[in-house]
């Protein structure tokens, strides 16, 4: 089967008007309305030896015949060159409107490289239901344009550390004692005096159950019934270290749990399962539970930050980014979404005043006291 491949090129010049090119068609068009290979040369500006390298070319790549030669006529198309020009007017005439739109949305996009007063920030964050909002905002208000991938929380700050994205977005749950998965999972990826946390939203997380609840599961340990079906959260995503985090201290193992390894990437695609009826029960935010009409019970709170580099959080755009966080208009845009709270957004935080194990240190021992002077015998 002929495999057709589109490419495009960079002009300073007014676009053509014919898009897609091909400079075989240009010659049969040329010989079909000329009658002779000598006056498509012309025609075309090019030499007659040019247009006839070409056209053996060609029809040594399809293995078709595209040139029908009688001595005493003038050339013309064979009647597979015919149908072979005809099929790609059709096509073309088919595919140009959407091949236009398409131009333009590329010459749209590529005018921000040349806008001094446009910014992109390349972002790896845990999927949120926020964050397209955030995206659009900042598009409009200020022509700052977030070049976002959804990973799992752990992955993201991972890639930060490795220069592959300006800012990483994740989230921690209230129970983040010294000692808790939490602080396993996060302590060692995160340095004090190197990274910079940026307030962004606090989310409610609980069980997201089937509309009306019809099993009646209230708690963490409901899950552990034989009846129950769960849905999981992916490794390395940080719900999933909230997950595991929660059955441990009800003294469930994941084997308690009936599906416990059947996993989904995003709160809404767990969502969307249980809606389905594929699984009872789920663990995520309020708002994708509301998104699908599921019954939530909420567990706990959490809070989704961004972070930077240390020398990143004053500059442009991750400051401008900061300052729309805290503009009433970014935060009307979210009012909508339940179990979230906007408390400080865009604040920078101190890693040691936001997740308490880095401010508890080892005590150092007490030095011996100094021996006691001798004194001279009286």
């Amino acid at each position: 089967m002929l495999r057709v491949n589109l490419a495009y090129t960079f002009d300073h010049s007014p676009s053509p008007q014919r898009q897609l090119g091909n400079p075989l068609f240009d010659i049969l068009g040329a010989i079909h309305g000329c009658g002779s290979v000598g006056a498509a040369a012309a025609r075309l500006g090019l030499s007659y030896r040019h247009i006839w390298g070409e056209l053996k070319k060609f029809e040594t790549a399809l293995r078709a015949e595209l040139i029908v030669w009688e001595r005493g006529k003038r050339a013309r198309l064979s009647p597979f060159g015919e149908k072979l020009l005809y099929a790609e007017r059709q096509a073309r005439m088919r595919v140009q409107p959407h091949v236009d739109n398409l131009i333009a949305e590329m010459e749209r996009e590529f005018a921000l490289a040349f806008d001094p007063q446009a910014h992109v920030i390349p972002m790896f964050a845990s999927h949120d239901l926020a964050l397209p909002r955030l995206k659009e905002f900042m598009a409009r208000e200020a022509k700052l344009h977030l070049d976002l991938q959804f990973r799992g929380s752990l992955e993201c700050i991972a890639a930060l550390s490795r220069g592959e994205c300006l800012l990483a977005g994740f989230h921690v749950s209230e129970d983040h004692a010294p000692g808790s998965m939490t602080h396993k999972a996060f302590k060692s990826m995160l340095k004090p005096g190197r990274h910079k946390l940026i307030n962004f939203v606090g989310r409610q997380q609980g069980l997201m159950l089937a509309a009306g609840n019809p099993k009646g599961i209230a708690s963490v340990e409901d899950l552990a019934r034989a009846e129950v079906r769960f849905v999981n959260r992916q490794p390395g995503s940080g719900t999933r270290v909230t997950i595991e985090q929660l059955l441990a201290r009800a003294g469930l193992r994941p084997e308690h749990i009936a599906g416990f390894d059947n996993t989904e990437p995003t709160h809404l695609a767990v969502a969307a399962s249980i809606a389905s009826g594929a699984a009872d029960a789920g663990f995520g935010i309020q708002a994708a539970a509301a998104a699908f009409g599921l019954a939530f019970v909420p567990l706990i709170r959490e809070q989704y930050y961004f972070v930077c580099l240390k020398e990143a959080v004053d500059r442009p755009p991750v400051s401008k980014l900061r300052e729309l966080l805290r503009r009433s208009e970014w935060q009307a845009l979210i009012a909508d979404l339940p179990g979230y709270d906007i408390a400080a957004a865009g604040e920078v935080v101190a890693l040691r005043r936001a997740l308490p194990w880095y401010a508890f240190r080892t005590p150092k021992h007490a030095p011996a006291p100094a021996p006691a002077p001798e004194h001279a015998a009286g």
